[in-house]
């Protein structure tokens, strides 16, 4: 597994004092800002105040004091190290189970998960197999999740 995970990118400069807007990858803006620390452009820079304002985070970082810095980082994607992002209990990242053997809860297997596809109710897992099945990412058709050893474990209805 990578080490560095693509977390946003910092669209513009916020203010004078080298602030820097984040538009966040990550599910929520709290989660970034829970990292403590960020890479952007290879460089490593501790997160000295986070905020989130409108769905972005307004962010100030060490080594960033003004807004002729804070410009020279427009358009980067800003990274976190994988073991600094608190993910609530039970869950994992997509990526993370991209590739995974989708099977049924008697063992059957269903296909590989090959998408995530984002929708604003829930995220819906696209799985290839005989056939396509777009099956929804809740906890009544997802029953279990073992990143480690790649399997997915699905509940299926009839016309899936």
């Amino acid at each position: 597994m990578d080490r560095l995970i693509d977390a946003g990118k910092i669209v513009n400069t916020h203010g004078v004092r080298g602030e820097v807007k984040i538009e966040v990858w990550l599910d929520s803006a709290a989660l970034l800002r829970g990292c403590g620390r960020v890479i952007v452009n290879g460089t490593e820079h501790r997160l000295l105040s986070a905020r989130e304002q409108k769905g972005w985070l307004i962010a100030k970082l060490d080594g960033v004091d003004d807004i002729n810095a804070a410009m020279a980082l427009k358009e980067r994607t800003v990274q976190v190290y994988r073991e600094d992002v608190k993910l609530p209990a039970g869950t994992v990242f997509v990526r993370d189970i991209l590739g995974a053997t989708v099977v049924t809860e008697d063992g059957k297997t269903v296909g590989k998960l090959i998408d995530a596809l984002e929708y604003p109710a829930h995220m819906v897992y696209v799985v290839r197999g005989e056939t396509e099945h777009l099956i929804p990412a809740v906890p009544a058709f997802i029953r279990a999740i073992d990143a480690e050893a790649g399997v997915v474990t699905v509940h299926l209805i009839e016309g899936m």
